[in-house]
């Protein structure tokens, strides 16, 4: 269940005068902007790395029919099977908003699509907004800091970008546990986190 879009232009959008960040879009596309890390590539798990906004690049995994995505420059830890995703299968919708600062990416939204049932639909398939903190270079400090159900709040997307405001500087990964922000319906799912050591 891989998910490969298009690539588009990246967009530029500026945020609002309330907001620091620069956001920038890109539609990424496993094929064409992603080299598979290992030997091959295997129905049940594959990871690949793959460009991202200037020297930030994008780590993305997939394992039975769940993905994983983190921002940046990762540490040793990434090595060891880190992994962040949600329980039920889901994919994530292809679009990457960065967040920007300076020049220098901070945070990362993406939007992930969750099967809440054996036969997934419309109806029933969740909506999470899941806000990363994108990691520096010499840093490896890499995580998702939050989510925002995207079906049960109006402006989801604002609200997302609030949270990446307030958080993504203060938020320690690996210590700090990302939780909901805004209203949380049915059909958000609980996350699957792992992190050797932890």
């Amino acid at each position: 269940m891989r998910c490969l879009i298009p690539l588009a232009a990246l967009a530029f959008a500026f945020a609002s005068p309330a907001m620091a960040f620069e956001s920038i879009y890109q539609d990424l596309d496993l094929d064409k902007d992603c080299k598979l890390l290992g030997s091959e590539e295997t129905a049940e798990s594959a990871s690949w790395q793959c460009k991202g906004y200037k020297e930030y690049p994008v780590w993305f995994s997939e394992g039975d029919l769940r993905q994983s995505i983190f921002y940046g420059h990762v540490g040793d830890w990434y090595q060891k099977g880190a992994w962040e995703s949600f329980g039920p299968f889901n994919h994530f919708s292809g679009r990457i908003e960065w967040l920007v600062e300076n020049g220098g990416a901070a945070a990362a939204i993406t939007r992930f699509f969750v099967d809440n049932s054996e036969e997934p639909n419309d109806a029933t398939r969740g909506q999470i907004l899941v806000i990363s903190k994108v990691g520096q270079p010499g840093a490896g400090d890499a995580c998702v800091i939050g989510y925002v159900d995207a079906r049960a709040n109006k402006d989801p997307n604002v609200l997302a970008r609030k949270v990446a405001e307030d958080k993504v500087r203060s938020f320690t990964c690996r210590t700090d546990e990302p939780v909901y922000h805004g209203e949380r319906g049915k059909f958000a799912a609980d996350a699957n986190r792992f992190f050797e050591g932890q």
